[in-house]
């Protein structure tokens, strides 16, 4: 679906657990995410608050209650889109050679992401964003969620105790660079340039300083 946010598989393969037990755990996750497609692609063409709860369970093919026994609300919806994103940027990383320089592969990789979105579907995605009071309520404590989180994944990668200091410090300057791209992309008049290509000049950037 053109605009909807990268996110990993949610279907089992063929290795999963066939139990019962698995097997209902695996439409769950099939349903969880079917409900969330429905309901990013209606965010997208109708608005956020265009968009009603009856009618996301409508399109899903559910009822309102069933609905509630995946979703709080539409907020958590995006809660989940934002996570997944961030989840598929964290298994790209945990793929990285340990020989790499951490910042230069935080970067591609952001940068990889990014660029899978044209700025039309940016400008869309971010307009939705905006319109969930719940990501703008936890908007500052995201950026430090998320620092917690990269600096742990970097530290699987490279190991040695004595870069964990110098990896704290690519943790905190990678999420910089997202914030202030983000905050500097959506200050620039149309038509504005790929985020992606303004990640990666802010990163040039920050590299030149340092």
């Amino acid at each position: 679906m053109s605009g909807t946010p990268s996110h990993p598989s949610f279907v089992a393969d063929s290795t999963e657990d066939a139990s019962p037990e698995g097997l209902r755990e695996r439409k769950r996750r099939e349903t969880r995410y079917r409900i969330a497609e429905t309901a990013l692609r209606l965010f997208l063409t109708h608005g956020f608050d265009g968009t009603t709860l009856d009618v996301i369970a409508e399109e899903s093919g559910i009822s309102r209650r069933t609905f509630f026994s995946y979703f709080k609300s539409k907020d958590d919806i995006l809660l989940f889109w934002q996570d997944a994103h961030w989840r598929t940027i964290y298994e790209d990383l945990l793929k990285t050679s340990p020989d790499e320089s951490p910042l230069d592969a935080v970067r591609d990789i952001m940068v990889k992401h990014m660029a899978r979105y044209t700025t039309e579907e940016m400008v869309a995605i971010d307009t939705l964003m905006r319109s969930s009071p719940t990501l703008l309520s936890r908007k500052q404590a995201f950026y430090g969620e998320q620092e917690q989180v990269l600096f742990s994944k970097l530290c699987e990668v490279w190991r040695q105790p004595e870069r964990r200091a110098a990896l704290r410090v690519v943790a905190m300057v990678s999420m910089g660079a997202m914030r202030v791209t983000t905050q500097t992309w959506n200050e620039l008049p149309s038509p504005r340039k790929p985020m992606a290509k303004l990640l990666r000049e802010t990163f040039e950037s920050l590299k030149s300083e340092l």
